[in-house]
């Protein structure tokens, strides 16, 4: 018979085995596992959310400190 690998996981520094754990604590290992990609799907989206604030704040930024083309003066109108 060929051996099985089984998959280890630490938990405060104590190593257990997935494949065996009970139906309670899989389900448990399994919302811990969820919520670390949330987690970092979370970390992502606010990444990306910042940094189109930015782009934005920067361009109202540019917007008032420019002189624009687009809107003539009053004199230039004349």
């Amino acid at each position: 018979m060929a051996k099985t690998k089984k998959t280890p996981f630490d938990l405060y520094d104590k190593e257990y085995f997935v494949e065996d754990l009970n139906e309670s604590q899989t389900i448990l290992f399994q919302h811990i596992g969820d919520l670390e990609r949330k987690t970092k799907q979370l970390l992502f989206n606010l990444d990306q959310l910042n940094v189109g604030k930015q782009a934005f704040i920067d361009k109202l930024h540019l917007s008032l400190i420019e002189p624009t083309l687009e809107q003539p003066t009053e004199k230039e109108s004349k």
